[in-house]
Order: structure tokens, then sequence, then C-alpha cells
């Protein structure tokens, strides 16, 4: 990671911890639609949680649009690149988004077109003819070199909303008419990025599936050519780590969402198989456990037979909690993860990790371990794409959720789309 972003993307992460700024992508329950076309919906094999108060979602949403108002002076649409596309500038996209999701307000979409926008012209044509947004240490890795170069992740983590909104557009007449050309434009800019990194190499097949990984190259900010590395890109690279193979998925699973286009819904499941072979079942089968990164190829070895990165627990409880993104996104669209899968979750969530207190909730590591010092309040968090399945998750997420907060960004808006009664606002 760049040290000049370090405090940025520090602040960024904070929305994927708990307390207080809670930060959730999880899929909204029998919403993914194909222009218009419901998918199947595995979620209705839980029953149907109650819908919020009027009060309470009124005053959820008057609190987070007065902070996604006064986030919007910051414009880090016009000045971000890398991977501080998806951290800095996809929050406000999803806030767009589902903005627009829970109220029907197109000004949503206004703001959304505007900031992706701001991103798209400012990229950069690279050798290959594809365009990217490169930055120096735009690997964010050690274990490649600090290659200025673009990034997967930042740009999944943009994409997704702006193919979401996409497809809302063009499955209702009246935003076709005004916005359709828009959203034709974003969805071929994302198949656009796809084939970029594909053809890159970036894919690589493996025994449980498939997954990403960095390539072992980058632009020679002299010559505007590729490093010598691009010659190893069928072999080298490094993995990405559980929770940045999740962010790409759902990206991918949204694209098959209104594309209908398989590659995309297949790469995601292949990941995903990979995802759950990972996970390992402890204490006699009730709970899970699994790696922050796992080695997946001999591309994740050094010369002398050590890992690139160390393998183990995360002491940081964030990573899961977008891990459970990747998979009850998963869930809902039908691969890979059972509901025995989804129920045993819950359970380590709920019955192993949690202090069972609702208010100032706090969570332990989800292997037990001690706190590191470092992120001594977040050794774990709750998994808030869980709380629509378990009626006590859900409680902790609304007793200790703030809507004003860099974290409610996405998840405010997103939570009202699923839970209130009817849209809120004034349309």
């Amino acid at each position: 990671m760049a040290q000049g972003s370090n405090c940025r993307i520090v602040r960024a992460f904070l929305a994927m911890v708990f307390p207080g700024m809670l930060f959730s992508l999880f899929f909204l329950a029998g919403s993914s639609m194909v222009y218009g076309q419901a998918q199947t919906n595995p979620a209705a094999a839980y029953p149907a949680p109650e819908k919020m108060d009027e009060a309470t979602a009124k005053d959820w949403l008057a609190r987070w649009e007065k902070y996604i108002t006064a986030e919007l002076k910051d414009r880090y649409c016009d000045k971000e690149m890398g991977e501080e596309l998806g951290w800095l500038v996809s929050p406000h996209l999803n806030g767009f988004y589902y903005g627009y999701m829970a109220t029907g307000q197109t000004k949503w979409i206004d703001l959304l077109i505007d900031w992706s926008d701001a991103v798209v012209k400012r990229g950069v044509k690279e050798p290959d003819g594809y365009i990217g947004w490169p930055k120096a240490a735009g690997a964010s890795t050690s274990a490649v070199k600090d290659f200025c170069t673009d990034n997967e992740l930042g740009e999944a983590m943009l994409l997704r909303p702006m193919v979401l909104m996409a497809g809302e557009i063009l499955k209702t007449p009246a935003l076709k008419e005004k916005y359709g050309s828009k959203a034709q434009e974003y969805i071929k800019l994302s198949e656009q990025i796809f084939e970029k990194w594909d053809s890159r190499c970036a894919w690589r097949e493996v025994k449980e599936g498939g997954l990403w990984v960095v390539p072992p190259f980058g632009l020679d900010e002299k010559t505007n050519k590729w490093t010598e590395g691009y010659d190893q890109r069928k072999t080298d690279g490094f993995s990405l780590p559980d929770n940045k193979q999740n962010f790409i998925a759902m990206w991918l699973l949204a694209m098959h969402d209104v594309t209908q286009k398989a590659v995309y819904r297949d790469r995601a499941e292949k990941w995903f198989k990979v995802m759950k072979s990972r996970m390992k079942l402890r204490e006699d089968g009730k709970y899970f456990v699994w790696n922050y990164w796992d080695a997946a190829g001999p591309w994740d070895y050094k010369p002398d037979g050590s890992t690139k990165h160390w393998v183990g627990v995360h002491p940081n409880g964030g990573y899961y909690s977008v891990d459970l993104e990747g998979i009850v996104s998963a869930y809902e669209h039908g691969l890979v993860f059972t509901k025995e899968d989804i129920d045993r979750l819950i359970a380590t969530n709920r019955d192993f990790m949690w202090n069972q207190q609702v208010k100032d909730a706090k969570f332990k590591r989800i292997d037990g371990g001690e706190p590191d010092k470092r992120w001594a309040k977040t050794p774990g968090v709750l998994w808030s794409a869980l709380a629509p399945y378990d009626p006590t998750l859900r409680k902790i997420f609304e007793a200790n959720h703030n809507p004003a907060s860099w974290g409610g960004l996405t998840a405010t808006p997103q939570w009202l789309t699923r839970f209130a009664k009817t849209p809120v606002g004034d349309k």
C-alpha cells in the first residue's frame, strides 16, 4: 500500500469494522434481476423478516442523507486512482445506487452518473489498448514489486454499483428513456475491464476452481511500456487474499445479473468453490474458521519454497465481514453455499464470537485467538451480511448502526431498501 494513502485507506477500511461504522454489501434477497426477470431466491428458505417501523426508517434516511451530502465535497471521484477507486469512491457510488433504490429519487442516479463519469474520463489508455487508472505502487501488496499499475480490486468495487444501476435503468422504461445510453456505456466499460484482466492472465484455474492474481508487471512511467515482468504474466504473480477475491466475485455476479452472460457467473462460482474449500469446521462441526490468505499455486511461493505471504487468521476481523458478503451473495444466487453453511456461519458469529451483549456488542476472533494490540477493538466484528437471516444478529445491527457514518454511506440505504415498508423520503 502506498504510504501517502495510508490515512485515507485506514479511514475507508473502518467502514468494514464494528462498532458504529458498519459496512455491508449483502445482496437484497429476491431482488437480483435481469432486465426485470427475477432470479431464483434461496434466501426464501428463511422466514421473511419484519419491516422497520416508519419513524426509525425516516430518521435513518434523514441522518444518512445529511451525512452523504456533506461528504460530496471531498470529490474523490476527481482525483483517486488504483485501489482507492474501491475504498474511497465506491462507497459513494453504492450510496447513490441504494439511495435511489430506497427512495425512488432520481437525484441519486444523477449523482452516480456525475461521479462515475468523473472517474471514467480520467482513464488512461495502456499499452494493450485497455483503459486503466494506474498509480505508483498500485498493486497494493509487498508480495510483488512496487509497480505503477492499475488495480483490479479498485475497478471491480467501482464498477459494481455502476452495473447495478445500469440494470435498474434498463428494466425501468421511464429511466431507460432518460438514462439508457449511459447505462449501456457503463455495461460496455465493465465488460472491457473484465476482458482487460482476463487478457493479462490475471485469472488462474486451480484444482478447487479459480481465482485472481496480481500480475507481475506494471507500466514503465518513462516509456509507457510494460515492465519486463510482462513476459512472465502467465506463470508468475500473487493470489489476492480472500476478501479481495470476494469483492471481485460480487462484481461478476452483478455483471451476470445484468447481462446474463455465463462467463461472469462461472468465474464467480469457481472462486466461491475455492472459498468454501478453505473453510474448515471446528468444535465438532459447529463453527467455521479460515485464513486471510492461502497459497493457490506455484506463483505464490518464493524460490526458497516459502510463501510470499504469511498464512493464518487475520487479527483484524473486518476482513472476514467482507468474506461473508461474498458468501451470502453466492448463497442468494444459488451458488456453492447451502443453508447448512449459512446456519453454521450464523452460529460462528452469534454463538462463538459474540459477547452476548446487544448494545455495545463485541466479537472475538474467528479462531478464538488473543486480540492483536493493533486491532484490539476489532478482533472480530458483526457479520452484518447474515443479519437478514437471524433475528439476534439483526437486533445487534440495528442497536449499533450509525446511519450518519462512512460505513453508513452504503449500509443505511441498503438496509432501508430491504426493510422499510415502502420507499422512504419525498420523491
